[in-house]
This record gives structure tokens, sequence and C-alpha cells, in this order.
């Protein structure tokens, strides 16, 4: 389990340095909200966007989970906890008004920096309109 990255994997690099190219400026794995004991791959603070890449084994992909054949009790229970602690961070942090994105490996790095440009910058310029 030591092995396993849980930050600065090549999707994540790929996407931060898209978004870097583009003037995005953002914390790497950091907590959106401190009392949490969550981290987000992404988060813009001012514009209150937390952003997951998630891995398809770790996170259950619907597309290419594949349950593991040694101790797949085991390991078919810890995706389904990261399962449910996903859901419940998504909960937490739209009930302390952040927006949560959330992407696949899998899903194509320029597709998905499109997407958090976008929003973040909808997201800027209505906090600027108040």
């Amino acid at each position: 389990m030591q092995a396993i990255r849980s930050r600065d994997t090549k999707p994540e690099w790929l996407i931060r340095r898209l978004l870097h190219a583009r003037g995005l400026r953002y914390r790497v794995a950091a907590r959106p909200l401190p009392d949490l004991r969550r981290t987000a791959d992404l988060v813009f603070r001012p514009a209150k966007v937390a952003v997951f890449i998630d891995g398809c084994y770790w996170h259950g992909c619907p597309e290419h989970y594949v349950p593991p054949r040694t101790n797949s009790g085991y390991w078919s229970e810890k995706v389904l906890r990261n399962v449910r602690r996903d859901r419940d961070t998504d909960q937490r942090l739209k009930e302390a008004g952040w927006l949560v994105l959330r992407f696949w490996e899998h899903e194509p790095s320029e597709a998905c920096a499109n997407k958090i440009t976008e929003v973040v910058l909808a997201r800027r310029a209505g906090a600027d309109g108040f």
C-alpha cells in the first residue's frame, strides 16, 4: 500500500500542467475545509471549487473497475468505503458552499481542463459581481 500514490499521479499532473498554462493557480492536495480530514487534488479557494481526479480501481469506476481475484472481500469492501466517503465529502463541501468537480483518470485531460477552466472562471466572475 505504501507504493500507491495519493497525489502527483500522471492524470493529475497532465491536468495541472494544462491549467497552469491557462493562467489558473490552485492548491495541490489541499483540504478545502480545514476541519475536514480529506484533501482534494486541486483547490481553487476564492472560487470555492474542489477538483478530484479519481482512479478507476480505487473509486469504483463503472466502466473500468474489475473486482480483484485475491482477497476480493477485503478489497471490494475497501472500494465501497471509498465510494461512500467520496459521496460524504461531496455532500459536506456542497453544504459549505463549495462546488465539487470529479473526473475519472481515464477521461481526456484536455476535456477535464476545459471544464475546470470554464467553471472556475464563471465562479470567479460571479464572485466579483457581488
